[in-house]
């Protein structure tokens, strides 16, 4: 494994409790420092490693320090941009779902500033979607090229608005990949009201957030422990969650085993709570669930380990994929839109 991951391991499988190991040293600190850069936690690093009464040494203390605040700049610069992006829908009656990001941090961990995030994701109506790109122009935020006509395509789940203040993602689903889609509409109608700084919001339902998070982290091959600790931080504090309607809400998609691929993996890793039965009912064939840990062990996963391999991530995604029929239709369309796109070029 890469130096520093094994600290970083102890620290996010001990949470909320204090590893028993003793902090790392000389270069294992450095590479502690590196792989929660890496990872999305360094935030929540430099406050782990703080809560654990881990001395680091001058050099690796000061690093964490420096991109723990940098880290926090940056989530401070989305959050603004979150902000009015709220403040702009509001004004043509849309209250969103707020994805992954900010509103994740702000109910799971300590403090929302200590997990990165690098952009907005909001989730409307499909039928709601023009009317949204509308008011969003008037935060500067336009749609990438010819981004905005792609909400009519199968494989697309969000368009990509992009201004001087960052990025949006407006989710008319809510993830599309290996060629099947989580449609949007109905976890739009389930979920539940928030608010943000004053802001009206609203979140996923427990269950749904919880088989959404895992699909997102699968459909990305696992390759940033942030998203997997998440899941840990899901269960831990989400006292009304019900395991059996997860259950049931991940049947109800097209990829139930890309739901245990990331649930069996932050058991494995973190001790994430997740129950026995749970796993086994939504568990794929033997077969794949061998391959899925030996392509999501714990050193892989730790090292991150198929973003150096395209092959690999190429692997990983076909042999794990839950309808190969639906992958090689994915694949076509891919093919045809490229040709289609090459001859409307000037």
């Amino acid at each position: 494994m890469p130096e520093g991951t094994g600290a970083l391991h102890a620290l996010l499988r001990a949470w909320p409790e204090v590893p028993a190991c003793a902090a790392p040293e000389g270069s294992e600190a450095d590479g502690l420092v590196r792989a929660a850069v890496g990872h999305g936690l360094v935030g929540f690093v430099d406050h782990a490693v703080s809560r654990a009464g881990w001395v680091l040494p001058e050099a690796a203390r000061t690093s964490l320090r420096r991109e723990s605040l940098g880290n926090a700049a940056r989530v401070l610069r989305v959050k603004t941009l979150l902000l009015r992006s709220l403040e702009a829908l509001a004004s043509v009656g849309q209250v969103p779902v707020l994805l992954k990001g900010y509103g994740l941090a702000l109910r799971l961990y300590p403090d929302p500033l200590q997990r990165a995030t690098t952009d907005v994701d909001l989730l409307v109506g499909r039928a709601d979607v023009g009317a949204a790109v509308q008011a969003l122009a008037r935060v500067g935020l336009s749609a990438r090229g010819d981004d905005g006509a792609r909400h009519g395509e199968e494989d697309s789940h969000h368009l990509e608005l992009e201004g001087p203040m960052g990025l949006v993602e407006l989710h008319f689903r809510a993830l599309a990949g290996w060629g099947e889609a989580l449609e949007g509409d109905a976890l739009l109608a389930r979920a539940e009201t928030g608010v943000v700084d004053g802001r009206a919001v609203r979140w996923l339902r427990p269950e749904d957030e919880a088989v959404y998070l895992a699909l997102h982290a699968s459909n990305h091959a696992l390759q940033r422990l942030a998203w997997l600790f998440d899941l840990k931080l899901l269960a831990l504090s989400e006292a009304r969650l019900d395991w059996r309607t997860v259950v049931e809400r991940a049947r109800g998609t097209a990829f139930p085993h890309a739901v245990w691929y990331a649930w069996d993996a932050a058991r494995r890793l973190f001790s994430a709570p997740v129950p026995d039965e749970v796993l086994e009912a939504l568990a794929p064939p033997r077969w794949q669930q061998v391959l899925a840990r030996r392509f999501f062990s714990d050193a892989r996963l730790l090292g991150a380990s198929l973003l150096d391999s395209r092959a690999g991530w190429m692997a990983a995604k076909l042999l794990l994929a839950p309808r190969m029929g639906s992958v090689a239709r994915y694949g076509v369309r891919r093919a045809r839109n490229a040709v289609r796109a090459r001859w409307r070029r000037p």
